[in-house]
């Protein structure tokens, strides 16, 4: 009977941020600003890279890609979010919950791919110059780029097919903002034991190998520019790839947290903060990390300006 009642379960109740009614609005305001700025930023470097030829190279459009997979992430997590600040109820259809994690899966692994794809474009232009206009061709960006959505793409269908062998009957109640993985498990009153398992190897894989490919490229740049002795090349090869680290190390930390660390470890309100900063923060810092201090980025939003004031 009680097998039964859990396969009828059809909806799910997200807690969201805050049980406080004094920080409703705030935190309404706060995010609402947060997500705007990061749709608009986001689309805004799109479409400066589509509008100028001279940021057509493989380095602008790996970052027009990623800017497309935050825009992404960030739209599949907030509306949703900034909607229940203020819903009456909370309910969420059980499956508009694995619409939203399955979108959610492929974004947030299509950009590991991506970060990875990023750092090994950086070290074919700084260790091969010469040779880079014949490595990192047009038909080879589009493939690492297809298969970084593929990658995700594989990613989601594996963890969401684990999904549906679930029923939920202990709890209905999902303490998190938007319907994350580890919370569903929590409430599943069969055993997850296999899902977490399947988390713990696929994901880990993903985060280790574009982990692994970041740090190799990189270290090799490193030896690289240490051997030039040149000043000018040294400053121009850190600004060139400390955005890019930056960004790295702010999306791979919160990430290792949630999905390779032991379950015993894991708590509800620390989950939150971890997600709140890969989902909400880091795609709207993305979009400034990589033009503030790119050269080409700005001389190209100067240029537009000045054909549209």
């Amino acid at each position: 009977m009680e097998k039964e009642n859990a396969t009828l379960l059809t909806e799910l109740i997200l807690t969201g941020l805050t049980y406080e009614p004094q920080w409703q609005i705030p935190l309404f305001l706060l995010f609402l600003v947060i997500y705007l700025l990061t749709i608009m930023g986001n689309l805004g470097l799109i479409a400066l890279i589509w509008n100028d030829c001279q940021l057509h190279i493989p380095m602008y459009l790996f970052l027009g890609n990623l800017a497309f997979v935050d825009a992404w992430l960030s739209s599949t997590v907030s509306p949703k979010m900034l909607v229940n600040f203020f819903a009456k109820s909370k309910m969420i259809p059980l499956s508009e919950c694995m619409t939203q994690f399955f979108s959610f899966a492929i974004s947030v692994t299509t950009e590991c791919f991506l970060l990875a794809t990023m750092a090994y474009d950086r070290y074919v232009a700084i260790c091969k110059p010469l040779l880079y206009p014949v490595i990192m061709s047009n038909a080879l960006c589009i493939q690492l780029i297809l298969l970084s959505f593929l990658g995700g793409l594989l990613h989601a269908i594996i963890h969401s097919s684990f999904l549906l062998r679930l029923t939920f009957c202990n709890s209905i109640i999902v303490h998190h903002f938007y319907c994350d993985i580890i919370p569903l498990f929590k409430i599943s009153c069969t055993d997850p034991s296999i899902n977490y398992l399947i988390v713990f190897i696929f994901s880990g894989s993903i985060q280790v190998f574009t982990i692994l490919t970041v740090l190799v490229s990189y270290t090799l740049v490193l030896f690289t520019i240490l051997k030039k002795k040149s000043l000018h090349g040294i400053r121009k090869a850190f600004s060139t790839c400390g955005a890019h680290l930056l960004s790295v190390s702010l999306y791979y930390g919160p990430l290792l947290y949630m999905y390779v660390r032991p379950r015993s470890a894991q708590a509800d309100d620390q989950d939150m903060m971890d997600s709140l900063f890969y989902t909400i923060i880091i795609p709207v810092l993305n979009p400034m990390i990589y033009s503030l201090r790119n050269k080409k980025v700005i001389d190209s939003l100067r240029k537009m300006l000045k054909r549209n004031p």
